[in-house]
């Protein structure tokens, strides 16, 4: 492999459509479309913690890029530009050339431009900062519900949780079903267009990263408010349906994370137009609970009885091991 500066150039830089200046200066510039305001999410996916370190480079450089459109989704924003710093342990360009190739297709897939970043060598980390514009008075936030409100989730939650079991070897699966688990786990899908579709008409929102209670949680505190889900109501993916047993799919469902699902609340009164936004995005959505007036989660079961979640999700300091 050459320099730092020639693998820049060779991998690294594309042309854009939304950019001043991209690649190869001191800094990017970007300009802002009238009437809208900056949106911007950085996350950091460490070798061993988030990803296994021999994870398909392609698949890897699609995930970096989706973990950070499903933050911009939650918000209701348009991404726009995205930066990629990332140590690595050696110089190896067949890895660099297929993680380029999927973070680019991602990007491309997005409309995102690629304006920039950093390499280093050391530990392999990746660290991806996302920037979107959205209507300052329609971004949705997580401090929005109000009591009420109808608590929805879209997609399914508890695969990628079901296909990390696999990959640790805690549960075995086919491999038509573990090929499924892994793909959900390694290549999410970030819902930007229902996020979008969501602005102005949910009231509150977070995507599902480290788990269902523990990101319903996050919006709760933040709204000072409860919820209430009904687990008979919670969508279950066929393979959770058909092949675990009930104290896993319970705990993939509620705390597996790695989802990237979006979760938000809306008035009861507009329900046909979640619905309507839904179809028209071509997302599956599901109304899982309502907002309460208490605080915290707490999940019933079909028999009307709360059920005991002590684990609600992942951790970066408590957990251990593999996200």
């Amino acid at each position: 492999m050459g320099s730092e500066f020639e693998l820049i150039r060779k991998y690294f830089t594309h042309p854009g459509q939304h950019t001043v200046l991209g690649v190869g200066d001191d800094a990017a510039l970007m300009r802002l479309s009238p009437g809208r305001i900056l949106a911007a999410s950085s996350d950091m996916l460490v070798a061993g913690r988030h990803f296994f370190p021999d994870t398909d480079p392609c698949r890897l450089g699609h995930k970096a890029l989706a973990v950070n459109l499903s933050d911009l989704a939650a918000m209701g924003a348009l991404p726009r530009w995205v930066l990629l710093s990332l140590a690595l342990p050696r110089a190896d360009e067949a890895w660099v050339a297929a993680f380029a190739a999927g973070f680019a297709d991602e990007a491309r897939t997005y409309g995102v431009d690629w304006v920039g970043g950093d390499t280093t060598g050391g530990p392999l980390n990746l660290s991806v900062t996302i920037l979107g514009e959205v209507d300052a008075q329609r971004a949705l936030k997580r401090s929005g519900a109000v009591p009420g409100d109808t608590v929805w989730l879209s997609g399914t939650v508890g695969d990628a949780a079901l296909g990390l079991a696999a990959l640790l070897g805690r549960y075995p699966l086919p491999e038509a079903a573990r090929q499924g688990c892994v793909g959900r786990l390694e290549r999410p899908t970030p819902r930007v267009a229902l996020g979008q579709a969501l602005a102005g008409l949910a009231h509150s929102a977070i995507d599902i990263s480290d788990g269902l209670l523990a990101d319903l949680g996050h919006l709760v505190r933040a709204s000072g408010v409860g919820a209430e889900l009904e687990y008979s109501a919670l969508p279950l993916a066929p393979l959770l349906a058909e092949r675990a047993s009930e104290a896993l799919v319970r705990e993939a469902i509620l705390a597996g994370g790695d989802d990237y699902e979006l979760c938000f609340t809306a008035a009861m009164a507009d329900t046909e137009a979640v619905l309507a936004a839904a179809r028209l995005t071509a997302t599956p959505v599901a109304a899982i609970g309502v907002i309460t007036a208490g605080a915290g989660v707490r999940v019933r079961d079909s028999s009307g009885v709360f059920l005991s979640t002590r684990r609600t999700g992942f951790d970066h300091f408590s957990s251990q091991g593999q996200q």
